[in-house]
């Protein structure tokens, strides 16, 4: 199965909500790592798995089934932004990219969270660090 191959506007039409989905991950994000780390303050050390253990304090139990809501909330977040025709690609930095296409090949459509539009591509076998400013010559040539 091919995968979804985007133009520039139409990743553009998408923004708003994806702005507002990632936003909302990030806050996600940083809340998880905070209980994370409270729990682990707690504990002497961030348990390797938030599965009630039955030695586990009544406080240790909650918190635990409480980080694993959150994170399910989290994985389902990302879930949306895939389903919407993303490829999430830095959680941290709120890096999705979408498929495209330049003169016949597909291409990586780069979005990172605070852009206001998609301003840039990279090549499949490349990543973040290889991305190119999409230039009028360039985006004349998308999806030709």
């Amino acid at each position: 199965m091919s995968p979804p191959v985007f133009t520039i506007e139409a990743i553009n039409a998408l923004l708003p909500d994806l702005t507002a989905l990632i936003g909302e991950q990030l806050k996600r994000r940083q809340d998880i790592e905070k209980r994370l780390e409270s729990l682990g303050e707690r504990l002497g050390a961030i348990p390797g798995s938030l599965a009630v253990a039955p030695e586990d304090a009544p406080d240790v139990r909650e918190r635990k089934r409480d980080l694993a809501i959150r994170v399910e909330r989290y994985q389902a977040g990302w879930a949306r932004c895939e389903e919407l025709g993303g490829v999430v690609k830095d959680t941290r930095l709120g890096l999705v990219d979408f498929y495209g296409q330049i003169d016949g090949k597909l291409v990586w459509l780069c979005w990172q969270y605070g852009e206001d539009e998609v301003l840039y591509f990279h090549e499949v076998d490349e990543g973040f660090a290889e991305r190119k400013l999409i230039e009028p010559a360039t985006r004349a040539r998308l999806l030709n």
